[in-house]
């Protein structure tokens, strides 16, 4: 005995709705993969619960913009409105953009080289030598500051050395009441540097 058509209206009681449509929604994705693996057919499903749940089935080789844009193309349907599709092509445009400046930094950290032909390698060698000789031309800058601030302090302790033998030399009179005070004395790059120095003169 076969079994009696059912009525189809809204299932009143909560309980068996929600059965229902757990049964229905699975049946209607095993379908949906079913005829996407035997026929070859590109499918998409999206269902909604009366609770906003949402399940979806798409077919391995594809995807559901991918579908939705098939379907606006062969339809004639407007599914979204030109500033949509503008900022749609614009992000697709940075995320290659975004994929291109990865791929080229993993080139420039010698990575996935091996996929290159010598044509390739040419621009990745003149990108990493214009970054050495920038480097070393940096290096040398630095270098080359270091030195003159060596030479100037040379300079300097050369002549506060200068003056100190001068002032403690016998050519020069000095009275009984003045006392030289120091204070500092150290070396810097082979030269005697005096920080500061000073006498005073004491009356009995």
């Amino acid at each position: 005995m076969g079994r009696g058509k059912i009525e189809i209206k809204r299932i009143e009681n909560s309980t068996n709705r929600q059965v229902t449509f757990s049964k229905r929604r699975n049946g209607i994705i095993k379908k949906a993969r079913e005829i996407s693996i035997l026929c070859e057919a590109q499918v998409s499903v999206v269902i909604f619960s009366s609770s906003g749940k949402m399940s979806e089935y798409c077919s391995p080789a594809a995807t559901l913009p991918k579908i939705l844009e098939r379907y606006q193309q062969n339809s004639g349907r407007k599914l979204w409105d030109a500033k949509h599709e503008s900022l749609s092509a614009e992000i697709d445009r940075i995320k290659k953009e975004n994929d291109n400046m990865q791929i080229e930094l993993r080139h420039l950290k010698g990575e996935d080289l091996n996929s290159l032909n010598p044509k390739e390698l040419i621009p990745i060698e003149d990108a990493l030598q214009i970054g050495l000789t920038s480097v070393r031309d940096k290096q040398m800058e630095i270098w080359k500051l270091h030195k003159k601030n060596e030479r100037l302090l040379e300079e300097e302790n050369k002549q506060l050395t200068y003056m100190l033998v001068i002032l403690l030399s016998d050519d020069l009179y000095l009275p009984d009441t003045i006392y030289i005070y120091m204070s500092g004395f150290t070396l810097r790059f082979g030269y005697p540097q005096i920080n500061s120095f000073c006498w005073n003169s004491i009356i009995p």
